[in-house]
């Protein structure tokens, strides 16, 4: 999706975690030294000035909030959590006329809890409605999962299910099967398909099947291209690691980031 939107895209050998589930338990120790070695291995890229584009709203917010407060003097996390974007904040902001298909298909919407407490959806919405979709952004609070919150024994996994009951998890089942779920929390994810077995899609994917199955979006008679469009020259640095780069997620990996570097057209 980003190659079709005009970037390169790298994956460094490093498998990096932003920390995210030490944080949950207190291992605060421990989560710094993982940032720490982020900020070692990361230091040329954050120094350029490179993006970084967090798929995970968890691991994005680390970058974005905790990060500061475990590293308040150092310059280069400061740089960090100003270079910091969702996926729809970095579209929005560096190829503000993507995506170039649309879907003419209705979606329900959940926004992961991060997502909406550090980063707001305003972004989220505007690259839906330039998707063409049809869509609503469930009113749905918390979905209940919270990282290992929902996978543990006892109150915490009731406490976990009524959450997601009380908004998201119905209007999931209820859903029809051409109507889309959107969620980017991995957590959220994995309450949806254990509990109303439903697969959800990241905003990614969606932004993919608009490359596969859209139709071209109408165009004025006179428009500006943008400068990057189409020259194949803009470098993207994504990482296979969690937090810091484009792809991956899971466990410790629970999301992923991605670092870029815009060339413009001379």
């Amino acid at each position: 999706m980003l190659e079709d939107a005009g970037f390169r895209v790298e994956v460094p050998e490093k498998d990096l975690c932003c920390g995210r589930p030490l944080y949950d338990y207190g291992m605060l120790n421990t989560a710094q030294k993982w940032l720490r070695q982020i900020l070692n291995v990361l230091q040329p890229q954050i120094e350029s000035g490179m993006p970084v584009v967090a798929l995970e709203p968890s691991c994005g917010s680390v970058f974005r909030d905790e990060l500061k407060g475990l590293f308040p003097h150092d310059q280069n996390a400061k740089r960090l959590s100003k270079q910091t974007f969702l996926l729809s904040e970095f579209l929005c902001k560096y190829a503000p006329e993507y995506p170039r298909k649309q879907l003419e298909r209705k979606a329900i919407v959940h926004a992961h809890c991060h997502h909406k407490a550090i980063m707001g959806v305003d972004a989220e919405q505007e690259l839906l409605k330039k998707l063409g979709l049809d869509f609503e952004l469930l009113q749905s609070g918390c979905c209940g999962m919270a990282g290992a919150f929902g996978f543990e024994k006892g109150e915490h996994y009731d406490v976990s299910v009524k959450c997601g009951e009380r908004v998201l998890l119905p209007a999931a089942r209820e859903a029809s099967e051409e109507t889309l779920i959107i969620t980017n929390g991995f957590s959220c994810h994995e309450q949806i398909s254990q509990q109303a077995n439903r697969s959800a899609l990241h905003l990614a994917e969606v932004l993919q099947m608009a490359i596969r199955e859209g139709t071209i979006k109408p165009q004025p008679q006179e428009m500006e291209v943008p400068e990057h469009r189409g020259d194949g020259h803009h470098r993207l640095l994504a990482t296979r690691g969690a937090r810091y780069a484009l792809a991956g997620a899971g466990a410790a990996l629970a999301s992923a980031g991605a670092y870029l570097w815009k060339h413009r057209k001379k």
